[in-house]
């Protein structure tokens, strides 16, 4: 402890609740800027929602969400005709508010006009879902699954899912929502906030057992009904992956906008929990991300009236403490340094006479993989407490990673959707100044320019008028007024709107798509001709 501060800069900085908590020029720190920001629930419907448009198929893990108050009149038109098509259709919905958490504020509706619109949706705007009915029980209980997922690295993405989470239960047997039980939250909300303070909520010390399990327990149960939990893991591995592809785009943008390249600054990590319910066929749904997922390992019991003490939870110290000790073991910088050291070694090769490059190249090669197998061996706990002819491992003692690398693992599978990911990076080229999150006019009209995209059916003027229209429309949406300009979500509209108009034949993904190599060539003809002037 340094009660008086610190001289020396820390190897990693862990903040409490976000990038800003302290000024960070060095190490790595636990936050990535403006993840708080696009996890709200208002941020994660639109940035998963822009993802259901292009791949409709691929993104059906999220529920149909609308914004409030401004897609209100939306959401009436839109349940009315779903009615009217199909009159057995019952739908329940349920309102979350955008910033509420620990299950603040939310409750379920039957009908749009039963939204309370007074004031509270006005001043506290929120996003209505379309309540998942029929979800997988166990002991006649709902519950849902938080699932930690560390983010170790934005550029290059590096995603790693824990191997094991908690299973989080209702307190009150479950039933199919109806006006006489709409308002049973134990019922309803698995939030672990809200159900300790029912009577029928058990804390147990057995992981098996009482109203928070770990998700292992869930599995091997289910793997005892029959249930393909190889699949249900595929499918959670996907949705996550999915989900991150999602939030990366304006990630990058707050990362530029705080970490400007070239200047010093912090790299980043952080460990988010995806609160996932599993529906009665076994297909997850995404509930939300948090940012700042608890790591508390106890409870609070009540001794007598008013008096309180703090109780181990074996449950959260056994999922938790992995992924906390876990992640430093990844982010360990010693680690980095010896990976340095290597990587050092190797472009030696480069440099030697080339009648010597194959002999080295063998002794290098061979070097590698004892290294290799060195790495594979300490990560899985392997060891016989010691290298052999060597220093004991740091890392001889632990028991393996309980973090397990999903992304790059299988980027082959999952690449085709980093689209928006290509336009975000367009749009951080042409924002000018460093440290903003905002284009201007003048970058606006630059990037048409410099990508060929006017001609004489759409003129400069037609470009501004669309610039013009759209960042209004945005602005009114009331998104972070301290900058004036266009924002990443209205840039992507706006970059969707011009692949339609050149592309009109083909599917939306593929407009997209198609524009952004048309955009990449001319701006990569650009810098080459740069590149041979400035030679000049």
């Amino acid at each position: 402890q340094f009660p008086f501060g610190r001289r020396l800069p820390c190897d990693i900085y862990w903040h409490g609740v976000s990038f800003h908590d302290n000024d960070i020029f060095s190490g790595q720190v636990n936050k990535f800027p403006g993840m708080t920001e696009m996890v709200r629930k208002i941020t994660l419907s639109r940035a998963v929602r822009t993802m259901q448009d292009l791949f409709p198929l691929e993104y059906n893990f999220y529920p149909r969400s609308w914004i409030l108050p401004e897609e209100f009149p939306l959401f009436v038109d839109e349940v009315r005709m779903m009615k009217d098509s199909d009159p057995s259709w019952k739908p329940t919905f349920i309102v979350k508010p955008d910033g509420g958490c620990q299950g603040d504020g939310i409750y379920l509706i039957k009908d749009p006009s039963d939204i309370r619109l007074t004031g509270s949706v006005q001043s506290r705007p929120a996003v209505v879902q379309e309540y998942i009915c029929k979800p997988l029980l166990v002991d006649k209980l709902k519950f849902d699954i938080r699932l930690y997922v560390l983010l170790k690295s934005l550029e290059p993405l590096e995603i790693y899912i824990a191997k094991d989470g908690l299973s989080r239960f209702c307190t009150e047997p479950y039933q199919e929502p109806t006006l006489k039980n709409l308002h049973q939250v134990f019922m309803h909300l698995t939030n672990y906030s809200l159900n300790i303070h029912s009577g029928n909520f058990i804390h147990s010390d057995n992981v098996n057992t009482g109203s928070k399990r770990t998700f292992s327990s869930i599995l091997c149960r289910l793997s005892s009904r029959g249930a393909d939990v190889k699949k249900l893991w595929s499918d959670i591995i996907s949705l996550v992956i999915k989900t991150i592809i999602a939030l990366t785009p304006e990630l990058k943008v707050y990362y530029q906008s705080d970490i400007p390249a070239g200047k010093p600054g912090p790299t980043c990590f952080q460990i988010l929990g995806f609160d996932i319910l599993l529906m009665k066929n076994l297909k997850p749904m995404l509930l939300e991300v948090n940012a700042n997922p608890s790591m508390r390992i106890e409870h609070e019991q009540e001794l007598s009236p008013g008096v309180f003490e703090n109780v181990p939870s074996p449950v959260d110290e056994e999922v938790k403490v992995a992924v906390i000790r876990d992640t430093l073991r990844l982010v360990d910088p010693q680690k980095k340094k010896r990976k340095d050291v290597q990587q050092h070694v190797e472009s030696c090769k480069d440099t030697v006479n080339v009648r010597y490059n194959y002999v080295l190249w063998y002794r290098c090669q061979a070097l590698e993989e004892a290294s290799e197998a060195k790495e594979e061996a300490r990560e899985a706990g392997a060891g016989d407490g010691g290298e052999r002819g060597g220093s004991r491992s740091p890392e001889a003692g632990l028991p393996s990673l309980c973090l397990k690398q999903v992304f790059p693992k299988y980027a082959r599978q999952f690449s085709y959707l980093r689209l928006v990911d290509r336009v975000a990076a367009l749009f951080i080229r042409f924002l000018g100044v460093k440290g903003t999150t905002k284009l201007g006019p003048t970058g606006f009209r630059t990037f048409i320019r410099n990508c060929k995209l006017s001609n004489s059916n759409f003129s400069m003027a037609s470009v501004d008028i669309l610039y013009i229209d759209i960042t209004r429309r945005w602005n009114s949406m009331g998104i972070d007024h301290k900058e004036s300009g266009m924002c990443l979500q209205a840039f992507v509209e706006a970059f969707f709107c011009l692949a339609q108009k050149k592309y009109k034949s083909l599917p939306l993904h593929k407009q997209v798509a198609s524009l952004i190599d048309f955009c990449e060539y001319h701006l990569a003809a650009l810098d080459e001709k740069r590149l041979v002037c400035g030679r000049g």
